[in-house]
């Protein structure tokens, strides 16, 4: 099997490259879902409270609304990225 590495730039269109895809893309999206739930709504929750948005402090905003909002945009790019990986390993419904 060749990749994308080899002189001929053919892609590796194996399960196991398609699975490698799907879990890089998801290890992407729980780091981002991480990161914006507990890093600014938790840890940086100090440093975020002097900025205001909305009536609040920052901090507060996203462990109330910021994190759900990121997460249900998290959801809609994660549906459109699997769709495209799909398409390319041609594993799609259509």
């Amino acid at each position: 099997m060749s990749n994308l590495n080899t002189p001929g730039g053919s892609e590796d269109r194996s399960p196991a490259a398609y699975w490698k895809a799907n879990v890089r893309l998801m290890a992407g999206c729980l780091i981002v879902w991480a990161i914006v739930s507990f890093g600014f709504a938790i840890l940086l929750r100090p440093l975020l409270a002097s900025i205001a948005i909305g009536g609040t402090d920052l901090g507060f905003w996203f462990a109330q609304q910021g994190s759900i909002l990121v997460f249900i945009i998290i959801i809609f790019f994660y549906a459109f990225r699997m769709s495209a990986l799909d398409r390319k390993f041609n594993v799609d419904e259509e």
